[in-house]
């Protein structure tokens, strides 16, 4: 018995110090990594008290465990957390089965593995919203989509704007019907998954959960920021279109993951809207402390001009779409932002 309580007890410290390391490091969060090496410490000192009898029975050389692979593949700092919380409680559970049938006080792994519960739920939603920042952050070729007079053409202009170096795609009907919609959003999905792109739904909540989207945009008239994500959940990224420093204010102030800030320049994919001009743009760039993309009537012509107004991120419909090449219109487009 002493055996399986020494390799138990090995586990769930090897756990606990990958997820701390995760919390400390990653996350930069003192509070949980606090609690952490409470539990790691709390462990340490019954192993340290009976440290010499757990010594005595530890046989790794013969341990048939130590031949069986384990077949899961850890693809992301997600996956390693999740299995680090399941070794530790798979572990505390043990511990607490053995330790009193060995004289061991079982409270301690008790209380230990109803707190990992807790631990694990905070640390989720933290990794969560670390992970959704960083699939945002420095992206800065996003292409909204118009419509095509077929599928098979559209399909064809993202993938060659996706090859060209789009990294983030939004659909955009609004005349289509909705499981039109949700046929080429699928579609969509899957095209984006290949090019390691995000896909984002325009206006549509309910066609962005039904697609598995990455997230929604939103305008000034749809449904609040807290209403889509009560919907989608913490992990989906929510945009917002901004005309104003005022309406800029209010979407970082409600949680939004990025805005758009235009339109820039007059375009007929907002026909009758005015466009907000420069001065926006600059405060923009001055004052955003999220994620933000310059759109409106942006082209080869006048990206100079916006790129001197401090843009660095950019969101183009008719420029990509619409040109003779989309792939080469793409390239040209990203290589003069990573200027």
């Amino acid at each position: 018995m002493d055996r399986i309580i020494d390799v138990n007890l090995n586990r769930a410290s090897e756990a606990l110090r990958t997820i701390e390391e995760i919390a400390r490091f990653y996350l930069d969060n003192g509070d949980l990594s606090e609690k952490l090496k409470l539990i790691r410490h709390n462990l340490s000192v019954v192993a340290d008290k009976h440290y010499s009898d757990l010594l005595q029975s530890r046989n790794t050389q013969d341990d048939v465990g130590t031949i069986i692979a384990n077949p899961t593949e850890k693809r992301d700092i997600t996956d390693v957390y999740k299995a680090g919380f399941k070794r530790l409680q798979q572990s505390l559970r043990v511990l607490s089965e053995f330790a009193q049938a060995n004289g061991i006080e079982a409270n301690m792994f008790e209380g230990a593995r109803y707190e990992s519960y807790t631990l694990e739920k905070i640390m989720f939603e933290e990794l969560s919203k670390k992970i959704k920042k960083e699939r945002i952050k420095n992206k800065k070729l996003y292409l909204v989509t118009s419509s095509m007079p077929s599928q098979d053409e559209f399909l064809d202009r993202v993938a060659l704007a996706l090859k060209g170096g789009v990294q983030i795609v939004q659909l955009r009907e609004k005349a289509a019907p909705a499981k039109d919609i949700i046929e080429l959003g699928i579609k969509l999905r899957e095209l984006c998954s290949l090019y390691d792109a995000l896909f984002i739904v325009n206006d549509r909540v309910d066609i962005a959960k039904i697609t598995c989207a990455d997230g929604v945009h939103l305008g000034q008239d749809d449904i609040e920021i807290k209403q889509a994500r009560k919907i989608l959940g913490d992990e989906a990224i929510i945009g917002v279109s901004t005309h104003s420093p005022d309406q800029a204010k209010e979407a970082m102030d409600s949680g939004a993951d990025y805005i758009g800030v235009g339109p820039v320049f007059e375009t007929p994919t907002k026909p009758g809207k005015k466009a907000v001009g420069l001065e926006y743009v600059k405060w923009a760039s001055q004052n955003a402390d999220i994620p933000w993309f310059a759109i409106g009537g942006i082209n080869s012509e006048n990206l100079s001009e916006v790129l001197n107004a401090g843009v660095s991120s950019v969101a183009v419909v008719r420029a990509i779409m619409n040109a003779e090449n989309p792939e080469i219109a793409a390239k040209n487009f990203l290589s003069r932002l990573d200027r």
